[in-house]
């Protein structure tokens, strides 16, 4: 699976009605909703904020609205182009201004899946990475050769906390975790082990 890595947006005019197509990045099916919220407000002025998102490590949770427009005439596109994209933890709005010129079911779904189509063609992605959450305590005598075994397999640290022992938090690909673990078993001759953490723990 792919993810969105920045904002893109798309303008489509359709007999006067103005479909403007943008691309966020979401990471849960509530922070979609919360995003729609945001795009209703800022285009109040709309007639319609058509919606569909794709979220999870593979895909798997998945919704769309038709803002009012007729059944299945604009969100069902919308998210069947989204889906097509292979692209997960996304979401795409359009949003319409109506233009005096009633399109049609049939013209509505060309409007609204030529809008989707041509946000999703400027999307810039790349590939979903599995990070695993973790903490470890280590003596200050570990230290620096810890950080440099971080440094080593891409640790991402979130926190460092320095008590009696040195608390460290942060994220490595899932792919690294079991070596990472064995590398600290080793440094610390058996001592220092990974905590895998629960995400929202994390």
């Amino acid at each position: 699976m792919l993810v969105l890595d920045e904002y893109a947006s798309f303008e489509l005019t359709v007999k006067n009605s103005r479909f403007l197509a943008e691309a966020f990045a979401v990471g849960s099916a509530e922070e979609a909703r919360e995003k729609l919220r945001e795009q209703k407000e800022k285009y109040a002025d709309a007639s319609h904020v058509v919606h569909a998102f794709v979220v999870g490590p593979s895909g798997g949770v998945q919704g769309c609205s038709d803002d009012g427009e007729p059944s299945g005439t604009s969100g069902r596109p919308t998210l069947e182009v989204l889906k097509g994209t292979g692209v997960t933890n996304v979401m795409i709005t359009v949003t319409r201004w109506f233009g005096g010129t009633k399109l049609g079911t049939g013209g509505l779904v060309k409007a609204y899946t030529e809008s989707a189509q041509g946000v999703a063609a400027l999307m810039v992605t790349s590939e979903l990475v599995e990070k695993t959450s973790f903490e470890v305590s280590i003596p200050y005598a570990l230290y620096d050769q810890v950080k440099i075994l971080f440094d080593s397999v891409d640790v991402e640290l979130s926190d460092e906390t320095f008590g009696e022992e040195v608390c460290l938090r942060g994220q490595v690909r899932e792919s690294e975790a079991a070596g990472l673990e064995a590398s600290l078993r080793d440094i610390s001759r058996g001592k220092v082990g990974l905590i895998v953490c629960d995400e929202e723990e994390s």
